[in-house]
C-alpha cells in the first residue's frame, strides 16, 4: 500500500513503440500479421456473440476500404458512423482510415437535430448506421451527404453495409499521407459554450496516444493475453482510444457490450475471463453497490480498472477497491488530447487512486495562476499542457482554436494542483460543463432548446451534484406568463428537450424563477445560480 517515504516516481519518458511514420490502421494490420488466428473482437450484441479473428478483421477492413473508394469517397472526405458498439463500428472506423478518409462519430442516442447538425457541420459525404436509428429521420437536404449504408436492418433508400464488403481490386491511396498532418478522426466535443465542435485529430495524434497509454514497464501494463470489457461507447474518444485502438494495437481481445448493463456486465466478467475494464465513476458506483449486496464475482480475473471521463470521488475510489479487491488506475484527458494526458500508478509505493497520477510520456504540464505565472506545489491554478497527442484544432472554428491553443500549449480550463511528489489532482473542472454519467453536457446547448419553447422567456442551466450520476442538469426558467407555472409544465419542458436532443442532456429538475443573473455583456452567472442551490 501507500508508502509516504517512497521516493518520487521518475517522469514517464518511454513510449510503447516508435510512432514515427505510422498511420492508425498500420497498428491493426501489424497485429493481424503477428497473430492472425487470435480473437480480436467478441461482439455480444449478437446471439451467440460473434468472434472475429485478427485475420478476419484485417480482411474486413481492407475490403470495406476498397468499397468506400468504389463508392466515390475520396481522401480526407468525412464519413460518419452512427452506431452502438458492434463489430461493424470497429471495422468501419479502421476501414475509413485505410481508405484515407476521416471518421466522424455520432452518439447513437442523438435525435434528428443533433444528427443533422453534425452531418452538416462535418460535411460528411457518407453515413454508416442502422435502420432503427434513422427510421423516423429526415436526412434530405444535407448538401454533402451522398450515401447512407445500413448494417443489419434496412431503412428507406439506405444501401446494405454488405455492399461495401464485396471483393474489389481498386487501388488504396493511404501510402501518400503524412501521419503528422493527415486527419484520421473528427469527434465532436461539447465545448463550454455553444454547439459541439469537431476536434481535428491526426493519425499521429491517435497513434502516439495509444503508445502513451500502454505505459510499458509499469505494474499492470497490458499484454496480448489481456481481455478487455468495453461498455464505454466507441463514439466517445475514451472508448475509441483506450479500448478499440489500444487493444487492437496490443493484440489483446476486446469484448464489446452495446451499452452498460449492470447484471450482464458481471456475467461477462466471468464468461469472457475479463482482466481489465475502462470505466466511468457511475459504473464503479454501481459495481460497488453490487459488491455490497454480494453480487460482484469474487472469482473474476479482473486485475484493475481505469477510471476516466469524469471526476472520481476519493471515497468511491477507496470504497470500490475495499469491496471488490480490484485496483483503480485513475486517468485524465479530453477529446482534444486524443484523449489521455495523465495516468495513475498501480505499484504499491505510488498507488494513489484519488490522483490522476503523472503526465503521459512526452506530455509537458504547467499549472498557472490568473496572471500566467507558475504556482508552487500544493497551490491551485489552470492546467496547461502540450504534447504530440493534442489536436490540430477545431473544425471550421479558428477563434475557438485560438482560445485554447496558444503558442503550442493547450489551456484546459480545469483547475488542478500538483503535490510535492509530482502527483496531479483535478480540483475543479471547466466551470460551465456538466458531467452526467461521464458525458459532457454544454449548458448553452440545453438553454438553446429551452428557449424555443413558447412558454420560456429566459433560462439558465447548471449541474447539480448527484451521488449516482455525478451531476444532473437542472434549469432555472423565467416564464413569459408566470401564471402558467405548474408541475405539469415542468414535466412538459423536460420532455420538450428530450424530444430534440439526446435524453441524457434533458434537465432532471426545473426551477421557476423571476430572474437569471447575468454580466453586463449578457453572460449567465452560473456561479450565482449554484449559490441559489446552496442557500435553498
Amino acid at each position: 500500500m501507500y508508502n509516504p517515504f517512497a521516493p518520487m516516481h521518475p517522469p514517464r519518458t518511454k513510449l510503447y513503440a516508435d510512432p514515427q511514420g505510422k498511420l492508425l490502421h498500420d497498428l491493426v494490420f501489424a497485429t493481424a500479421e503477428r497473430s492472425p488466428e487470435k480473437i480480436a473482437i467478441v461482439d455480444t450484441s449478437t446471439t451467440p456473440p460473434r468472434e472475429v479473428t485478427y485475420a478476419e478483421y484485417a480482411d474486413l477492413v481492407e475490403r470495406m476500404a476498397r468499397g468506400l473508394i468504389a463508392a466515390d469517397i475520396r481522401p480526407q472526405q468525412v464519413v460518419a458512423i452512427y452506431l452502438p458498439n458492434c463489430w461493424e463500428f470497429c471495422a468501419a472506423f479502421h476501414a475509413i482510415s485505410y481508405a484515407g478518409a476521416v471518421s466522424t462519430l455520432l452518439n447513437p442516442s442523438y435525435r434528428e437535430r443533433e444528427v443533422r447538425y453534425q452531418l452538416e457541420n462535418s460535411e460528411a459525404v457518407a453515413l454508416i448506421t442502422d435502420g432503427p436509428l434513422i427510421h423516423e429521420m429526415d436526412l434530405k437536404g444535407l448538401p454533402a451527404l451522398k450515401n447512407v449504408f445500413y448494417t443489419r436492418t434496412g431503412a428507406g433508400a439506405a444501401e446494405p453495409f454488405s455492399k461495401l464488403l464485396k471483393d474489389r481490386a481498386n487501388a488504396l491511396p493511404w501510402r501518400e499521407f503524412d501521419p503528422l498532418t493527415t486527419l484520421a478522426c473528427l469527434p465532436y466535443s461539447s465545448g463550454t459554450t455553444g454547439l459541439p465542435k469537431g476536434v481535428m485529430l491526426t493519425h499521429a495524434n491517435l497513434v502516439v496516444n495509444v503508445f502513451q497509454t500502454l505505459i510499458p514497464g509499469e505494474a499492470g501494463a497490458l499484454t496480448p493475453d489481456d481481455r478487455m470489457l468495453c461498455f464505454l461507447p466507441l463514439y466517445h474518444i475514451y472508448g475509441l482510444t483506450v479500448a478499440l485502438d489500444m487493444m487492437l494495437a496490443l493484440g489483446g481481445t476486446l469484448v464489446l457490450m452495446p451499452r452498460f448493463d449492470p447484471r450482464r456486465s458481471l456475467e461477462l466478467l466471468i464468461e469472457q475471463q475479463i482482466t481489465m475494464a475502462p470505466c466511468v465513476p457511475p459504473v464503479l458506483l454501481n459495481w460497488s453497490q453490487q459488491a455490497e449486496e454480494g453480487r460482484f464475482p469474487k472469482d473474476s480475473s479482473l486485475r484493475w480498472v481505469k477510471s476516466g471521463a469524469a471526476p472520481l470521488a476519493p471515497e468511491l475510489a477507496l470504497r470500490f477497491t475495499a469491496q471488490t479487491g480490484v485496483q483503480i488506475r485513475q486517468g485524465y484527458g479530453m477529446t482534444e488530447a486524443s484523449p489521455v494526458t495523465h495516468l495513475g500508478f498501480l505499484e504499491p509505493e505510488w498507488y494513489r487512486p484519488t490522483s490522476i497520477g503523472y503526465p503521459a510520456a512526452q506530455t509537458e504540464c504547467r499549472i498557472l495562476d490568473e496572471y500566467g505565472n507558475e504556482v508552487a506545489p500544493g497551490e491551485c491554478g489552470e492546467l496547461v499542457m502540450r504534447g504530440p497527442q493534442f489536436m490540430r484544432g477545431y473544425w471550421k472554428a479558428d477563434a475557438a482554436t485560438a482560445s485554447v491553443l496558444r503558442d503550442g500549449w493547450y489551456w484546459s480550463g480545469d483547475v488542478a494542483r500538483r503535490d510535492d511528489e509530482g502527483f496531479y489532482f483535478i480540483v475543479d473542472r471547466r466551470k460551465e460543463m456538466i458531467k452526467y454519467c461521464g458525458f459532457a453536457v454544454a449548458p448553452a446547448e440545453v438553454e438553446g432548446v429551452l428557449l424555443e419553447h413558447p412558454a420560456v422567456r429566459d433560462c439558465g442551466v447548471i449541474g447539480r451534484p448527484d451521488a449516482e450520476h455525478g451531476e444532473i442538469p437542472m434549469a432555472f426558467i423565467i416564464l413569459r406568463n408566470p401564471q402558467q407555472e405548474s408541475p405539469q409544465l415542468a414535466e412538459d419542458l423536460k420532455d420538450f428537450v428530450a424530444q430534440r436532443i439526446t435524453r441524457y442532456k434533458q434537465p432532471r429538475e426545473i426551477v421557476f424563477t423571476d430572474s437569471i443573473p447575468r454580466t453586463a455583456s449578457g453572460k449567465i452567472l452560473r456561479r450565482e445560480l449554484r449559490q441559489r442551490l446552496e442557500t435553498s
